[in-house]
């Protein structure tokens, strides 16, 4: 990635490094940079890489998108494809997360669409 764009407004971080999250179960009928294989799969947040515009809205052509925080997010091999001993980083939008709560298996908050 290349620097973030200074002149769009930035969303709030909801992530730090060490948070546990899931990735949202989504098949979008457009452009997503949320990869299949990691749909719906409890990561952990590494890095915060600052705010970047969403791809999802540049390939629907919607005017200015709104730049949001992007994550480098660690998987386990075994996590994503069943067999592996080694970890899988992804660079994953905020839009892309919701918190996981690892007392019932379930995210916290709204249920995503």
């Amino acid at each position: 990635m290349s620097d973030p764009d200074p002149g769009m407004p930035d969303m709030v971080a909801r992530f730090v490094p060490g948070d546990r999250v899931v990735t949202r179960a989504l098949d979008p009928d457009h452009h997503t940079r949320l990869p299949r294989y990691a749909r719906g799969h409890v990561g952990e947040v590494v890095e915060v890489q600052g705010a970047w515009p969403l791809p999802d809205e540049r390939a629907q052509g919607r005017p200015a998108p709104w730049a949001e925080p992007v994550y480098t997010v660690r998987f386990t091999a075994a996590d994503l494809w069943g067999a592996g001993g080694h970890e899988v980083t992804v660079d994953l939008w905020q839009s892309y997360l919701e918190p996981y709560a690892e007392s019932d298996g379930e995210p916290l908050g709204e249920p995503s669409a």
